[in-house]
């Protein structure tokens, strides 16, 4: 029986990569580096501390990654603070009112920095309805590294095969394999260039894995 649903956030809860993607255009501009696409969508999913190690390395940088993170940070919280239309992804909001009503216990599972995860948050209330709050940038490994899904269950209370995990990322649809929890795969008009080959099921709006449908996808009878 399912009893916990693990959202991500950006890509799932909101359309953040807009705002990542020019915060990191930024950074990239101020530490003087040329990032291909095909570089830049490889990093969708990890943590920021974990990005910034990789640009260190791929690009000999002298700076530091913690650096690095400070600098798109700035640039983000800029970004945010100025653009009041920042919206919801169509239809989670529901989505998540209906698990909460009907029982389910659901934990927040971001790489996103705890900073960007509360800011969301608190804008758009949403606190009332989570029972943890977890952030890649907070654990030794990212994702594809299942450690944040390990620990999203567990902070639920409940047993791996008893939650399941909304993603919309190759590297979360990865870490959450690795956790051995059944993925839904969110392949929204948001997402860009990402594989839900591994994901137990692909969806393309929330009304489709509703409380009183998602039971019979998980376990089919």
């Amino acid at each position: 029986m399912i009893k916990a649903a693990i959202f991500d956030m950006d890509g799932v809860i909101i359309d953040s990569e807009p705002m990542h993607r020019q915060a990191y255009s930024d950074m990239f501009d101020e530490v003087g580096i040329a990032v291909s696409n095909e570089l830049y969508e490889s990093f969708t999913g990890q943590s920021t501390i974990n990005i910034c190690k990789r640009l260190c390395d791929h690009f000999n940088l002298s700076q530091t990654p913690e650096s690095l993170v400070a600098i798109k940070r700035k640039h983000y919280k800029r970004f945010f603070e100025s653009h009041s239309d920042l919206t919801l992804i169509d239809g989670v909001l529901d989505l998540i009112k209906d698990y909460h009503s009907n029982g389910l216990t659901l934990v927040l599972a971001s790489s996103a920095a705890m900073t960007s995860i509360n800011q969301i948050f608190e804008r758009f209330d949403l606190n009332q309805y989570f029972v943890a709050k977890l952030s890649g940038g907070d654990l030794k490994a990212s994702k594809p590294h299942p450690e944040i899904f390990i620990k999203a269950a567990e902070a639920s209370g409940f047993k791996n095969e008893e939650c399941f995990v909304i993603e919309d990322s190759t590297n979360g649809i990865k870490a959450a394999n690795a956790a051995n929890i059944f993925c839904v795969g969110f392949d929204s008009f948001h997402s860009k260039n990402q594989d839900y080959s591994k994901a137990d099921i692909v969806i393309k709006e929330f009304k489709d894995i509703a409380f009183d449908k998602i039971s019979g996808l998980i376990h089919p009878n």
